[in-house]
């Protein structure tokens, strides 16, 4: 297989700094030598490889903008390289990581006590430790607000009952990071971080799935569940668990690019050798015009994600530019996608190439932490000044 080459039509390259570009060729010559070889067994067999996770900590992916408590502290744009060249390789394993990293130790960064941030996150910087994020229900997914989940308080603890649905990480995690209204305060939202082996939590895996086949998607269920006031958040309402939700949908905007940029490489390489009519498909116009079209909304995305990355940088990004990055790279990847399966013809349909891979998982990272509807009515009510959701 002919080595990954990014496209870089805007020289944007030159807009990053050493250290990014050199964060992210490590990851990338990781993707490629450690990933490549065996993401299409591990997506075939349905089976996370596990035996990733001291490498991915080795090379400081887990928590990665969080200072202290082991974790690299890099910036925002090299979180999101990272993000970039995991995708590449598969969807499932940038989930992985960015479920572990911006979804559960980032609910314990900005919302734990110092206690809880001192037990749990070294070790999940360190891999020792996985955590998943339990907010998505049975019947509330876009909605979370209506969640059913509740955390009774009974003296110094809390006994929790419900179930959370489409959890990355679930069937494999130590701890979950679960969300709750509690009666008690008015059915305020509150977090609280729960061990696996607690009596009453139990998690279910989610098989005979099409996409993310390589990710451990799971229940998580809680029967008079009781955890101790000591396990909770210091959060209340839907701030804590969107806050994670759009420092991870930042994650994914980058990380959409790397599968983009993964298929649009394995067009491009397959139209220069592909003879029809005695020559290159690649010098027909019509194959030419999607590589064009792929490339050109992949350069559109990079510039997007990388101002993106800057102004978060500065904290300065918006949860609407988070939005509109997500629901913008995310379909211009799932589109990429589908034109390389047409490059490909009948080629595209087999496991000796990866587009359909990539595109399979794609279709749920377009539904996941905001579909592109939700994304769009974010940003039509910081347009009109009108919640159209409401």
């Amino acid at each position: 297989m002919k080595p990954f080459a990014s496209p870089d039509l805007y020289d944007i390259d030159s807009l990053l700094t050493s250290e990014e570009r050199q964060i992210r060729d490590v990851v990338r010559q990781f993707v490629s030598k450690e990933v490549m070889p065996i993401i299409d067994d591990c997506f075939m067999n349905d089976r996370f490889p596990k035996h990733l996770i001291p490498q991915l900590a080795e090379l400081g992916t887990f928590g990665s903008t969080i200072q202290g408590y082991g974790c690299a502290g890099l910036n925002p744009t090299a979180y999101g390289l990272i993000m970039q060249e995991l995708e590449r390789g598969d969807s499932g394993l940038r989930s992985f990581v960015s479920v572990q990293g911006a979804l559960a130790m980032g609910a314990i960064a900005n919302w734990g006590t110092e206690a809880q941030k001192q037990k749990y996150l070294p070790k999940m910087a360190k891999g020792e430790l996985i955590g998943c994020f339990g907010l998505t229900e049975p019947d509330f997914g876009s909605n979370p607000a209506g969640m059913v989940t509740r955390a009774r308080k009974d003296g110094d603890s809390y006994v929790i009952n419900g179930a959370k649905t489409w959890i990355t990480n679930g069937g494999i995690s130590d701890l979950a990071i679960v969300w709750a209204k509690v009666p008690e305060e008015n059915d305020r939202i509150n977090g609280f971080i729960v061990e696996k082996g607690t009596k009453g939590f139990s998690t279910r895996d989610i098989h005979k799935k099409f996409s993310l086949r390589a990710s451990v998607t799971s229940e998580l269920h809680f029967e008079d569940c009781r955890v101790s006031n000591s396990q909770r958040l210091d959060v209340v309402g839907l701030k804590g668990p969107i806050s994670c939700l759009v420092n991870a949908r930042f994650g994914i905007s980058w990380g959409a690019l790397g599968a983009a940029m993964a298929c649009y490489d394995e067009a491009l390489n397959y139209a220069k050798t592909r003879i029809q009519f005695d020559k290159p498909i690649a010098s027909y116009q019509l194959v030419q015009a999607k590589l064009v079209k792929m490339v050109s909304e992949i350069t559109k995305g990079q510039l997007l994600a990388l101002q993106l990355g800057r102004l978060k940088d500065q904290n300065k990004a918006t949860v609407q530019q988070v939005s509109l990055a997500k629901m913008n790279n995310v379909a211009l990847a799932l589109d990429c996608a589908r034109v390389t399966r047409d490059v490909l013809g009948a080629s595209g349909v087999t496991h000796e190439y990866q587009c359909g891979r990539h595109m399979m998982n794609l279709e749920s990272v377009t539904t996941y932490e905001g579909t592109d509807d939700i994304h769009r009515l974010i940003l039509g009510e910081h347009i009109t000044g009108i919640p159209a959701y409401r």
